[in-house]
């Protein structure tokens, strides 16, 4: 099964956990842009913040009803792709720019559900792993960041929340330790690393048409 095949099947069973009433949070990039058709084709009354102006408006064609996330305290579920994912689920996203949003939501939500497909799935993380810096004092963040390893701006348009897009591409061993080293730094708004207290479950689409699942809904620690 081709990998658009793999996105679209994992993405429609993912629609199926959606439960009526529930406040959902819509990730961002291409599998999910195969979740949303598959989420509005269901008809469930449901609340809505998107992670993206570009998940916006897809969800709005289709119909699903949008709400500002200021006016929402927290989330039933939500549901995302992602760059990379280990076993034990540890993930790196950001690939669209939308990282911070992106954990923001995650972190609101009971339970956050990670769609992908079976190229996805890596023994350990590598870089790139994503960054949003402010564009205020960028020269003096990206001194800072290079003590820990290259970083290179990604020269394309800013975050939905105007900051700078870039990419930390150095080697690394230990994902929770990089986290604590991008996260020191003044200037980095977030990156693109996901712990995996952040996350419930990930579905992963398979070759053969099936779905994997890796962890549980209802069981994210904290």
């Amino acid at each position: 099964m081709r990998i658009d095949d793999q996105k679209r099947v994992v993405a429609e069973a993912a629609a199926e956990l959606v439960a009526d009433g529930a406040a959902l949070g819509l990730g961002t990039g291409s599998t999910v842009a195969h979740f949303l058709p598959a989420l509005a084709a269901r008809g469930l009354r449901l609340r809505c913040v998107a992670t993206s102006p570009a998940t916006e408006a897809h969800a709005s064609s289709l119909g699903l009803v949008l709400e500002p996330f200021d006016a929402v305290d927290r989330l039933d579920l939500a549901v995302d792709g992602a760059d990379q994912v280990t076993p034990d689920l540890w993930l790196v996203k950001g690939g669209g720019g939308a990282h911070t949003r992106e954990k923001i939501v995650a972190g609101a939500a009971d339970d956050f559900v990670v769609i992908v497909s079976s190229d996805k799935l890596v023994d350990r993380l590598g870089p790139p792993v994503p960054l949003e810096l402010l564009r205020f004092g960028l020269s003096a963040t990206l001194r800072r960041l290079s003590r820990l390893g290259p970083v290179r701006l990604r020269g394309a348009g800013p975050s939905p929340d105007g900051g700078v897009l870039a990419d930390y591409v150095g080697a690394f061993e230990d994902p929770a330790a990089l986290a604590a080293q991008l996260s020191s730094v003044p200037g980095v708004v977030d990156h693109g690393l996901f712990a995996p207290e952040l996350v419930s479950s990930v579905l992963v689409g398979r070759e053969d048409g099936s779905v994997l699942r890796l962890g549980e809904v209802g069981t994210r620690p904290g």
